[in-house]
């Protein structure tokens, strides 16, 4: 699976990123962990994902948000970022990709969710580790695409009593899946966390 290096606006503002053209109409855009902690597109939790939707035949674009590597801006407490999420869906959108998911790891999956409530096209949406006890929450309400949630039962940063808790109010109807011994960086963890994914993949895929 070859990615080619790919660049997109987000309001005037050059994004980075890394694309994989499969064959078919499905693909999924891929969000990275906080900016301010060294998280980039490159990530192991990210690179797992992009490798398990790569697999199931999705083409896969993950970038850098702004002010990551070489996309261009500043760091902006998520607002921005949302743009850059958009930005990302639709520039799938414009290479015929007609079944749009979204996957993000913990402050990826935080943007994801504030984001989609400005967009129509998302079909799907997985969490790898929603920063429950990290970041505000409070202003995310019902999400449907939601299908699929991941945690560590070791996680601090996502403890998944308190994913069980606010998980109702997103989708009453999402999964959340707990692994055994991981915590929110998944060291040691993630070949389980790939079986996982691809496990859900395939059964959403029939």
């Amino acid at each position: 699976m070859v990615e080619e290096p790919v660049y997109f606006e987000a309001i005037n503002i050059k994004i980075e990123g890394l694309l994989c053209t499969m064959p078919g109409d499905r693909g999924v855009v891929i969000t990275h962990p906080h900016p301010l902690y060294g998280g980039n597109m490159y990530n192991n939790v990210v690179e797992a994902l992009v490798r398990v939707y790569q697999q199931a035949g999705y083409t896969t674009l993950r970038f850098n948000f702004r002010s990551v590597g070489s996309s261009e801006g500043e760091y902006d407490n998520g607002i921005g970022e949302q743009e850059d999420v958009k930005a990302a869906l639709h520039y799938l959108a414009q290479r015929g990709k007609k079944v749009l998911d979204l996957a993000g790891y913990s402050f990826g999956s935080w943007v994801n969710a504030l984001a989609i409530s400005g967009v129509d096209t998302v079909d799907k949406m997985v969490m790898i580790s929603p920063p429950v006890a990290f970041m505000d929450f409070n202003s995310v309400g019902s999400i449907p695409q939601i299908q699929f949630v991941v945690a560590g039962n070791k996680d601090q940063i996502a403890p998944p009593e308190l994913i069980k808790n606010m998980l109702p109010a997103w989708n009453s109807a999402a999964h959340l899946e707990i692994i055994d011994g991981a915590d929110h960086f998944y060291l040691g963890y993630t070949e389980k966390l790939e079986s996982i994914l691809a496990a859900y993949l395939k059964n959403i895929s029939g």
